[in-house]
């Protein structure tokens, strides 16, 4: 069987690169899906293997989230793009210590500084900026670090079970 992604990869890239018929198709698996096909009954239908039909579905499951996570993502960041522009006007203002309800200050008569407020702004800043982060994914790879690593002792102990305490294995060749 020809595989159905043949068209679908970019020229010269090597990279996939879905096309307006790959789309219709996993729309169509997404279809029949729905409708309490199997699997196998789908790929029999759309002439690919039963792995194809998944991947079909699980694509245009996908496609059909994202459009919507991306809408309300991009209502999200509008949102915090608002509250930030909010932070930055309080920090570019000059806020005055008060006591009594009386503007303190110096000997000078100059009124003082409040740096505390400056100091919320920047921390408010902060946060809002770590919102962005989270929120668009940005921090994600020190996830796939910590995976990587459990992946690396999850191995190592499979080898260990494998090749016995000593390492020789089961084989009385080795």
């Amino acid at each position: 069987m020809a595989n159905p992604n043949q068209d679908a990869r970019a020229h010269n890239t090597g990279r996939y690169e879905r096309s307006i018929e790959t789309a219709r198709r996993d729309a169509r698996a997404a279809e029949l899906r729905a409708q309490g096909w199997t699997y196998q009954q789908i790929g029999d239908e759309l002439g690919i293997h039963r792995r194809s039909a998944i991947d079909c579905c699980r694509r245009a499951v996908r496609e059909a989230v994202d459009g919507a996570a991306k809408d309300l993502i991009h209502l999200e960041v509008t949102r915090l793009e608002a509250m930030y522009d909010e932070v930055l006007d309080v920090l570019r203002r000059d806020h005055y210590v008060v006591s009594y309800g009386q503007i303190v200050r110096d000997d000078a008569g100059a009124p003082l500084l409040d740096d505390e407020m400056k100091l919320k702004a920047v921390d408010r800043a902060l946060r809002t900026r770590e919102s962005f982060r989270k929120l668009l994914g940005l921090d994600a790879p020190s996830r796939v670090s910590v995976e990587a690593e459990q992946l690396g002792r999850e191995i190592g102990r499979l080898l260990d079970s494998a090749l016995g305490p000593d390492g020789a294995g089961d084989d009385p060749d080795a």
